[in-house]
C-alpha cells in the first residue's frame, strides 16, 4: 500500500525538479530542497582543462542500425547492453571497465542500442526527505538489474578548484564534490572532479549506503570527459530509496584494498551513516589522507563521495 501511495503522489502532480530539462519530470514529495541550477548533463567550470560538451571523439562507419562489437570502433570490448541492460560477466559486475556509447558523429542512426546514457532519464524518480540522511531519491517504478537510472552531473571542476571549494567546507556541509580517478595500463592517472553543489542534476540527491542498490560507471560518449552513469545492482521495487557506495569499492573489484577509512574518531570530518544496512560501517567513507595540514599536488581534495576505477 505505501509504494501505491508514493505512485499515486506522483501521479497527481507536483513540481518538476528538472524545470522539463530531462525526458521524465521529477516531483519533490513535500516543501522543495534548497535551489540550485539544474544541468541534465556536465558543464564546464573554473580550472577544468577540458569542456566536455566539446566533441574530441570521432564516430564510428557502422551502416547497420545495430552496431556490432567484430566491427564498431565504439564498442572494442564488446557489446556493453543488451536489451538496454549493462551486460555483465554471469549477471555480476566483477570491475569497472570503460564503456564508450555512439555518439553524433556516428554513422549508426538513434535506434541503435549502443546508445543508452545519452538518452537520459527514463524513469519515474522522486525526491523525498528521508529524515536523518536528509534529502533522498527514491524509484516510483520497477527497475531491472543492469538498468541506466541516472547520471550524477556537475560542474567539471580543476583540482585546485575543487581543493578551494573543500576548503571553504564546514563539518555541518554535505560534500557533493566527487573524485573519479582512473588507473590506466601504463601507470596513467586521469582525475575528474564533477561538484553538484550549485548546478548539477537528481544525482545530487542519492545517499551512500553500505549495500547500495546501485554502482557508478564512468561512460564516454563524444568526449573524454566521462559521464558518471549508476546503474541498478540489483532489481530495485517501487518506492526504494536510490544509493550507492561513496567509497567506489562496492561492484568494483580494481578497488579492492583501497583504504576507507569510517572508524569513529579516525577524523574530524567523519560522518555517522544510517544506512540502516545490516553490514553499515558505521560512518560515511573517507579517507584520511585526503585532509592533510598542508596540501600539495598529489592531495586529492574529495572525502565522500569518491569513485576508484582501473583498467
Amino acid at each position: 500500500m505505501e509504494h501505491t501511495t508514493v505512485i499515486q503522489e506522483h501521479i497527481e502532480g507536483g513540481s518538476d525538479l528538472c524545470h522539463g530539462l530531462e525526458a521524465r519530470p521529477v516531483p519533490v514529495l513535500g516543501e522543495e530542497p534548497p535551489f540550485f541550477q539544474y544541468t541534465p548533463e556536465n558543464v564546464v567550470s573554473v580550472g577544468a582543462d577540458v569542456d566536455p560538451t566539446e566533441i574530441s571523439f570521432p564516430g564510428c562507419d557502422c551502416q547497420a542500425l545495430v552496431c556490432l562489437p567484430d566491427s564498431c570502433s565504439c564498442l572494442p570490448q564488446g557489446a556493453n547492453y543488451s536489451e538496454l541492460r549493462l551486460i555483465t560477466e554471469k549477471n555480476k559486475v566483477t570491475y569497472a571497465r570503460p564503456i564508450f556509447e555512439c555518439n553524433i558523429m556516428c554513422k549508426c542512426g538513434d535506434a541503435c542500442p549502443n546508445r543508452v546514457v545519452q538518452r537520459g532519464l527514463k524513469l519515474q524518480l522522486q525526491v523525498f526527505q528521508t529524515g536523518q540522511k536528509g534529502w533522498g531519491l527514491r524509484t516510483l517504478e520497477h527497475i531491472p538489474s543492469g538498468q541506466f537510472v541516472c547520471e550524477y552531473a556537475g560542474e567539471i571542476l580543476g583540482f585546485h578548484e575543487a581543493c578551494r571549494r573543500i576548503r571553504l567546507q564546514t563539518s555541518h556541509d554535505s560534500n557533493y564534490i566527487i573524485a573519479l580517478r582512473e588507473h590506466f595500463h601504463g601507470g596513467q592517472l586521469l582525475e575528474t572532479f564533477v561538484d553538484p553543489t550549485h548546478i548539477g542534476n537528481i544525482g545530487r540527491f542519492l545517499n551512500h549506503s553500505c549495500e547500495p542498490n546501485l554502482f557508478m560507471v564512468p561512460v564516454r560518449i563524444h568526449s573524454v570527459v566521462p559521464r558518471l552513469a549508476l546503474y541498478a545492482a540489483r532489481d530495485v521495487s517501487p518506492g526504494e530509496e536510490l544509493s550507492y557506495d561513496y567509497s567506489g569499492i562496492f561492484h568494483n573489484s580494481s578497488a579492492v584494498g583501497k583504504k576507507s577509512e569510517t572508524a569513529e574518531g579516525g577524523h574530524e570530518q567523519s560522518k555517522r551513516c544510517y544506512c540502516g544496512a545490516s553490514s553499515c560501517r558505521g560512518f560515511l567513507p573517507y579517507e584520511a589522507s585526503l585532509y592533510p595540514v598542508q596540501r600539495t599536488d598529489t592531495d586529492a581534495p574529495v572525502t565522500d563521495p569518491g569513485l576508484y576505477l582501473q583498467w
